[in-house]
Order: structure tokens, then C-alpha cells, then sequence
């Protein structure tokens, strides 16, 4: 028996002996594996910095390799840090099998492919960031106990949230947002009691809000906005007393606001806008003492705001705007000291503005436009020396416009129109020099101007239009910046200043309906960026100076309702801009040129004139011809026209095409599509002289487009399917062949044959589609494109009947960026259409802007549908610093400026809102560029 036991100990003497020399030596062996792992990550990736330029195999010591950590006794790796080091490639599975790594991380790169299945393996992992790759796939299952922190944010990784992260006992922080998951919240993540920040925002999620998110008692932030949630806000939230954010916005919630949530003594952040919550904002809000900010916008809410606001005391942004809020502004909300945002735009308040307003707060933004407002505007609103936009248009405001606001050297936009704004403007106020846009159309102000001294050095854009302003035009308004200018329906008399011909930056001059005398001043064509001209209803008088036919972008010109006189320069219809003419009701005389838009101009447009002739305005009486009584000279015409005529029908029978003038139809028999009828019609009489219909079917033979080169000029030929302009596709195609505009490309012709085939014929434009170059722009350029863009947009909403103009969408993909001067064309092309002046192509032109800004497409996000990129900017935007949402190539630029930048992306989510109602006008749109571009190096 004793030497059993003797036997028995002496078993279990060797093989704890076995063991540990088995363990030493795979310890030994281990430090092999780990050199060869470190060199298999290394291979599976590309680095252009050569950031892993000694992880070679002459290294020994691979605890000296940079972005390495090792042990105390550098046995071991317990680090690897590779984050933004501009890495691209593949993540591999031997990242993943260090037994003693303890942090991982690989965010900021370029990285792509799916997470290894065996990334949740590593049982030593206490932190693990991939964030900001290009990463696809689904998250892996597993489960790291000790794991406290995972991060895997701001990729395009998909599917659903894995019920096992309930598993992950240990974490602290969670966060997977800016992906493309899908499905519920997994009621598992309950179980993460010990987590603090729970991010999952900016996904595809649905469902509702799990009530069991009650139980996570430790949660202290909570982003859940910019998903596809839905259902009521749980009551169990108000039991999370640790929170200090909470962001659900952009979601589909509804039902009430619950009262629960003011036991969120904790609470600095409350984002709950962009949902569909109704009824009042409950009174237990107005208890949360720390809250800094508060935004229930666009959202149904209704009631009134109590004066229990006041118990904000810490609270710097209240956004309550674009809901059903009614009755007065709170008085109390003027003793809150550190109140710089207050926006309550488009509700139903009523009343006067506090009094106080401004006063005790440290206002920089003020927005109560929209509303039922009365009374006079508080001269208090800049006490604080620090208010930069005043908005306060369409309410019924009376008095004068406080000399105080005059004094408000600090404002930078100023909009008060629609009101009932009354007195003289006080001379100071020209002397802001800050302010770069400012409105006070359609009040009853009056005064004299001309006398100001006029020092707004930034101003872009001013509108007096609508009062009753008098005496002569200011010389000067102290910019050379102005590019919108409108002083319609006042009083002004004299002249049109020369000078204002050195506003080289104008793009809209409107002085219609005052007394204005003397002549159009030729200095104008100056101006070469002007598009819009209206001098309508005033009392000019002289000729048209021919110097008009200079302006490059002339697109609209009314001289109506005038005293204008002489023949109308035959040079004016060659500007291939211009599409709209109006010259009715002066003394022209003489013939109407023929050609450009005065080809098949609208008789009520030129109509109360003593003019004749013109190609297509019937009413015109023909133009008299000079009368000889020479026999032998009719004789000669004779044979001369009858040579001519001759000469004429020989021509067109050998040529078939050649049209003097724009939107003639010929119709041709061609083999190539079996005996089919064609029709061509020109929008450009210059084309006309250089493109056959047979030319135009040959060069498409096999082809769905071609690029066709004449010994005058290149042009685009594609052929369209599955169009429908409201079943007219020629009449539709009519006013797209109409536009003119350096930054849209030219329809120069249309070919329909009776069996619904349709072919267009663009101008050649040599440069790459957007979507292709924008990766390597750099900010200037990308800025550039921005506003080209933006200008076309602003033109086609301007100048286009939305009900007769349908354009393609604005795409990166039919944007034309022209090779080595980053000049920007649209290519407005069938078949997906829609029509200008709608919010659709205000929308995609916000996506472009995300795009330029992130360096993403939705094609990089391997999605089909556009509006996983949106969520995911609007994530990052509100929920992200802003390296994390920022094209990485163009990081080291945002330093400079990141104001720009995050001003550019305000304006893209406004642009990409889901209620087409919230979405800016094209003119805004431009405007607001305009406006972040004037301090700033980035274009934009």
C-alpha cells in the first residue's frame, strides 16, 4: 500500500516536471511563432509609409519593431498599435493568435476584406480597435470575457448584431457604429452590465428600443441615432442615472417623450430630433440642471414651453425649431447666462419677443423666423457682443430696426424680411464689415442710402428689394465681393451707376420697379459672371449697349416696361446663354435678330415695339424691303434669287441637315434600322453644319455611345432607353436643349425614330467623371467643384420652369470634372430624370458634397442604396471628432480649417433631409458655400 502511494507520488512528481519543461520549451517556441505572426500580418498588408520597415527577418528583437509592445522581460507581444498609418490591404488571422496581446489596434487605415472568424479567440484581448477602414462582411461570433473595449466603428460591415456580444461580460465600451447592420438591438446586450458607451448609431437598424437597456446601470453614453428605429422611447431609460448622453435621433421613434427621463439628474446631452414624438415636452425635462444641450427638432411636438426653462441653468444650445410649439417665447429664457444657440424656427409661437432677449445670455445664434411673432425686436438681442446671425424673417415685426443692431459689429447674416419692419435704417448699420448676407426685403423701411458710407467689406449678397427706399443708387456698397444684388420694387430714382460694372463678382442684378432714368451703362460687361439681369419697369432710356453681348453667362435679361429705344443688337442672339429675353413695351425698332433665343422668342416678349421680321414670332409684320425703279436692277435680283434658290434646294438635297437656325426637324429613311423614319432636331445652329443623321446611325452601329470627331468639332452620341418625360420625351428634351450655362453640358440634338428609338447628341467635354477623380482631389480642387455645381443648380431652380424642366440626377457619376483646371460640367442625361426646382436634386447634391468631404461613395460602401452613406455622415457628424469622418488623404488640411468643413457637412445633412420640405433652396445652397468660402483657403 505504501508503495502504491509512494508510485502514485512519484507520477505526479514527473509529470508536473513533464509539464513545466514541456511549457519552457513551448514558451521558447512561442517566440518563434510570434516573430513569424508579426511577418505574416506585415505580408498581408500594404504600406506606403513604411511604417513597417524593420519587421524583417534580420531583426531579432521584435519588441524594437515599431507599433510593437511587449512584457517586461520582452518575451511576449502585448501590444500591436498601427493606427493611421495609411495601411490598406487585408486583416489576417495571425493577428489574432498572440496568446498574451493585450491591445490591438488598426484603426484609421485603409483596410479592407472581412474580420478574421477567429478575432474573438484571443482570450488575452482587453482592447481592440479596427475603426475607420473600409472593412465588409459580418461581425464574427465568439466572446472575450476580459475584452473591455471593442470598436469597429465607421466601416461598411453588414449583417446583423451577434446575439453572443452578450457574452462580452467585461466591456466597458461598445461601439459599431457608421456600418450597414441590419435587424433588431439583440436584447443579449442587456447583459453588458459593466458597459459605460454604447454606440450603435448610423446603421440600418429597426425594431424598438429595448426596454432592458434599463438594466445597464453603468451606461453613461448612449448613440443610437441615425438608424431606422421605431416604437415609443421605454420608460426604463430613466433609470439610467449615470447618463450624461443620450442621442436618438434621425430614427423613427413615436409616441411621447416619457417624463421618466427627468431622472436623468446626470444628463448634458439630449438629442432627440429628426423622430416623430408628439404631445409637449414634459415638465420633469425642465429638472435636468446640467444639461448643456437640448434638440427635440422636426420632430410633432406641440404645447407651450413653460417658464420652467430658466432651470437650465448651464444650458448653451436649445434647438426646438420645425415643430407644433405654440403660445409665447418664455420670458426666463433671457436669465440663462450661457445661452449662445437659441433656434425656435418654423412653429406656431406667437406674442413678442422677450424683452430682455440678449440681454444676460451670450447669444451667437438667434433663429425665430417662420412664427407668428409681433411686436418690435428687442434692442438687447447683441448685448453680448458675440451675435453672429440674426434671423428673423416671415413673422409680423413692426418699429424700426434697433440702432443697437448697428452697433453689433460681431454679425455676420442678417435676415429680417416678410416682416412689417418700418423708419429710416440707420447709416451705421452700412458700416458692419462682418456681415457677408442681408436681407430686409418686403418690410416698409424707407430712407436714403446713397449717402452711406457703404464698408461691408464681405458682403456677398444684399437684398433691399420691397420697401420704400428713395433718392439715387449708392456708387459703391464697399465690396467687390457682391454677387446678388436686389433693390426691386422701391423708390430709387436717377441713374444706374458705371460703377457698378465693378462688381466683378455679380451673378444677379435686379432694379425692377423704381423710376430709374438715363441709359444702361455699358461698364456692365464688366460683370462676366452676371446671369441675371432685370432693369424692368423703371424709365430707361437710350439703346441696348452692345457690350451686353459680351457677358459670357447671360442667361436671363428683362428690359421690359421701359423707354429704350434703337434696333436690338443683331449680337445679343449670339450668346448662347441667354434663354430668356423680355424687351416688351418699349420703342425698339428695326428687325429681330433670328437667331439664339430670338429665334423662337414668346410674342408677349417682345410685344408694344415697333419691330419686325423675326424667324417664328408670327404677329411680327414681315420687314420692308428698299424699293428701286430701275428695270434692269429687277431683272438682276430676279435672276439672283432665282440663282440663290436654286443654289439652296441643291444643297439641302446633298447635305440633308444644314439648318440656318436652331430646332429644325429633318426627317431621314435609314437602312440601319430597317426603313425607320428619323428625326433630328438641332438645339444648336452651329452643330447643324457639322452633324449628319446618317454620320450620327453609322457611329452608333454596335455601340450604346461614341465619341465622334468632325473636322469642326467633337461631339457625344448615346443612345437612351426607358425614358418617360411625362410621355413627351421631346418636349422634354426641348428645354434641356434650351440651357445654356458654363458648368452644364450642352444637348446639341435630339434623334427619335417612329419606333421609339432615341438618340443624344451632347458637346464633347474632355475630363473624368467625378466619381473616378475624387479620390485624389485635393480640398481646393474639390471646393471648386462644389460650387461649380452648385452654381448650375442655382441657375436651373433660377432660371427653369420646374414643371417643364426634367434633369438628371446629380450624381457623382454624371458630374464631368474637366482635365487640369478642376472646372466642373453636368451632364444632364435621360433616363433618370427629374425636374428642376425640386428638392430631388437638392438631395443629391448634398450626397456629393458627403462624398467630396469623406472621400466615400456608396459604391465604396458595397450597398446598393445611397442612404446608408448619408445615415453614416450623419453619425459622424454629430457623434464623431472630426478626423473620423474626414477623407483621410485630406486629414493634415483640416487642421487649418475645421470650421469650413464641419460647416460644408451641416449643409450636406440639411441638403440630404428626409422631409423634401427641410431641404434648402438651390439659391440658399449656393449662398451658404459662398458664404464658408469668405475666410476661408478651402474653396468651399
Amino acid at each position: 500500500m505504501e508503495k502504491t502511494r509512494e508510485r502514485k507520488a512519484q507520477k505526479i512528481c514527473f509529470m508536473f516536471l513533464f509539464l513545466f519543461f514541456s511549457w519552457r520549451s513551448c514558451d521558447g517556441f512561442r517566440d518563434v511563432n510570434e516573430h513569424k505572426l508579426l511577418l505574416s500580418i506585415k505580408a498581408s498588408i500594404y504600406d506606403p509609409s513604411h511604417f513597417l520597415s524593420n519587421w524583417n527577418t534580420s531583426s531579432a528583437s521584435f519588441c524594437k519593431w515599431n507599433g510593437v509592445t511587449c512584457n517586461s522581460d520582452s518575451t511576449h507581444v502585448t501590444g500591436i498599435d498601427l493606427s493611421g498609418k495609411n495601411l490598406s490591404g487585408s486583416i489576417t488571422e495571425s493577428l489574432f493568435q498572440f496568446l498574451h496581446v493585450e491591445t490591438i489596434d488598426l484603426s484609421n487605415n485603409q483596410l479592407s476584406g472581412g474580420i478574421p472568424k477567429n478575432a474573438f479567440s484571443c482570450s488575452s484581448l482587453v482592447h481592440l480597435s479596427l475603426s475607420n477602414n473600409n472593412l465588409t462582411g459580418w461581425i464574427p461570433g465568439g466572446s472575450i470575457p476580459n475584452l473591455e473595449k471593442l470598436d469597429l466603428s465607421n466601416n461598411f460591415l453588414s449583417g446583423k448584431i451577434p446575439a453572443e456580444i452578450g457574452y462580452f461580460s467585461g466591456l466597458q465600451y461598445l461601439d459599431l457604429g457608421g456600418n450597414a447592420l441590419v435587424g433588431e438591438i439583440p436584447v443579449s446586450i442587456s447583459n453588458l452590465t459593466r458597459l459605460k458607451d454604447l454606440t450603435l448609431a448610423s446603421n440600418q437598424l429597426t425594431g424598438g428600443l429595448p426596454s432592458e437597456l434599463g438594466f445597464m446601470k453603468s451606461l453613461k453614453f448612449i448613440y443610437l441615432g441615425y438608424n431606422n428605429l421605431s416604437g415609443r422611447i421605454p420608460n426604463e431609460i430613466g433609470e439610467l442615472t449615470f447618463l450624461n448622453h443620450l442621442n436618438l435621433a434621425f430614427n423613427n421613434l413615436t409616441g411621447e417623450i416619457p417624463s421618466s427621463l427627468g431622472n436623468l439628474t446626470d444628463l448634458h446631452y439630449l438629442f432627440l430630433y429628426f423622430n416623430k414624438l408628439t404631445g409637449p415636452i414634459p415638465k420633469t425635462i425642465f429638472s435636468l440642471k446640467k444639461l448643456v444641450s437640448l434638440d427635440v427638432s422636426d420632430n410633432l411636438l406641440s404645447g407651450e414651453i413653460p417658464e420652467l426653462v430658466s432651470e437650465f441653468q448651464v444650458l448653451e444650445v436649445l434647438h426646438l425649431f420645425s415643430n407644433n410649439f405654440s403660445g409665447k417665447i418664455p420670458k426666463s429664457l433671457s436669465s440663462l447666462s450661457h445661452l449662445q444657440v437659441l433656434q425656435l424656427w418654423s412653429n406656431r409661437f406667437s406674442g413678442e419677443i422677450p424683452e430682455d432677449l440678449g440681454k444676460y445670455n451670450n447669444l451667437t445664434v438667434l433663429d425665430l423666423s417662420t412664427n407668428n411673432l409681433t411686436g418690435k425686436i428687442p434692442d438687447s438681442l447683441c448685448d453680448s457682443h458675440h451675435l453672429q446671425k440674426l434671423i428673423l424673417f416671415s413673422n409680423s415685426l413692426e418699429g424700426d430696426i434697433p440702432t443697437s443692431l448697428s452697433h453689433c459689429r460681431s454679425l455676420e447674416r442678417v435676415r429680417l424680411q416678410n416682416n412689417r419692419l418700418s423708419g429710416p435704417l440707420s447709416a451705421e448699420f452700412s458700416e458692419l464689415s462682418q456681415i457677408y448676407f442681408l436681407d430686409l426685403s418686403a418690410n416698409n423701411l424707407s430712407g436714403k442710402i446713397n449717402s452711406w458710407h457703404w464698408k461691408m467689406q464681405k458682403l456677398q449678397m444684399l437684398s433691399l428689394a420691397r420697401n420704400r427706399f428713395s433718392g439715387k443708387l449708392p456708387e459703391s456698397f464697399g465690396s467687390n465681393k457682391l454677387e446678388n444684388l436686389d433693390l426691386s420694387e422701391n423708390d430709387f430714382s436717377g441713374s444706374i451707376p458705371p460703377s457698378f460694372g465693378k462688381f466683378t463678382e455679380l451673378m444677379e442684378l435686379k432694379i425692377s420697379r423704381n423710376r430709374l432714368s438715363g441709359k444702361i451703362p455699358k461698364e456692365l460687361s464688366s460683370c462676366k459672371k452676371l446671369v441675371s439681369i432685370n432693369f424692368s419697369y423703371n424709365h430707361l432710356s437710350g439703346g441696348i449697349p452692345e457690350t451686353l453681348s459680351r457677358l459670357p453667362v447671360l442667361g436671363n435679361l428683362d428690359l421690359s416696361m421701359n423707354r429704350l429705344s434703337g434696333e436690338i443688337p443683331e449680337n445679343l442672339g449670339n450668346v448662347e446663354s441667354l434663354v430668356q429675353v423680355n424687351i416688351s413695351h418699349n420703342h425698339f425698332r428695326g428687325r429681330l435678330p433670328s437667331t439664339g433665343v430670338f429665334f423662337a422668342i414668346n410674342s408677349t416678349e417682345v410685344t408694344g415695339n415697333n419691330l419686325c421680321g423675326g424667324a417664328s414670332v408670327t404677329h411680327l409684320p414681315p420687314c420692308k424691303e428698299i424699293k428701286y425703279s430701275d428695270w434692269w436692277f429687277w431683272g438682276t435680283a430676279l435672276a439672283a434669287v432665282t440663282f440663290a434658290a436654286m443654289s439652296i434646294v441643291v444643297f439641302l438635297y446633298v447635305n440633308r441637315r444644314n439648318e440656318a437656325a436652331n430646332e429644325v426637324i429633318k426627317k431621314v429613311e435609314s437602312k440601319l434600322d430597317e426603313g425607320g423614319e428619323w428625326e433630328l432636331q438641332f438645339f444648336d445652329q452651329k452643330a447643324s453644319k457639322f452633324i449628319a443623321i446618317d454620320q450620327i446611325l453609322q457611329s452608333l452601329k454596335g455601340h450604346r455611345s461614341v465619341v465622334v470627331a468632325t473636322k469642326k468639332m467633337q461631339y457625344f452620341v448615346k443612345e437612351v432607353k426607358d425614358i418617360n418625360l411625362n410621355n413627351d420625351p421631346i418636349r422634354g428634351l426641348n428645354e434641356i436643349g434650351k440651357l445654356r450655362h458654363p458648368n452644364i453640358i450642352k444637348l446639341v440634338a435630339v434623334c427619335k425614330s417612329e419606333k421609339g428609338r432615341l438618340i443624344l447628341v451632347h458637346e464633347y467635354v474632355e475630363g473624368k467623371k467625378l466619381s473616378e477623380v475624387v479620390g485624389g482631389l485635393s480640398w481646393e480642387s474639390r471646393g471648386k467643384i462644389a460650387v461649380g455645381i452648385a452654381k448650375a443648380l442655382r441657375y436651373l431652380h433660377g432660371c427653369c420652369s420646374p414643371a417643364a424642366i426634367p434633369v438628371g440626377n446629380v450624381s457623382s457619376e454624371n458630374v464631368v470634372v474637366v482635365d487640369g483646371n478642376d472646372e466642373v460640367r453636368l451632364n444632364l442625361s435621360p433616363p433618370a430624370m427629374i425636374f428642376a426646382g425640386s428638392t430631388n436634386d437638392i438631395h443629391w447634391f448634398g450626397l456629393i458634397l458627403i462624398e467630396l468631404l469623406t472621400g466615400k461613395t456608396p459604391v465604396d460602401a458595397e450597398i446598393g442604396l445611397h442612404e446608408n452613406l448619408i445615415e453614416w455622415a450623419r453619425y459622424c457628424y454629430s457623434d464623431c471628432h472630426l478626423e473620423a469622418w474626414v477623407d483621410p488623404l485630406l486629414k493634415g488640411q483640416t487642421q487649418k480649417n475645421p470650421s469650413e468643413i464641419v460647416e460644408t457637412m451641416n449643409l450636406a445633412l440639411h441638403c440630404t433631409a428626409r422631409d423634401p420640405a427641410a431641404r434648402p433652396c438651390a439659391e440658399d445652397v449656393f449662398k451658404t458655400l459662398e458664404s464658408i468660402t469668405r475666410s476661408s483657403s478651402l474653396c468651399f
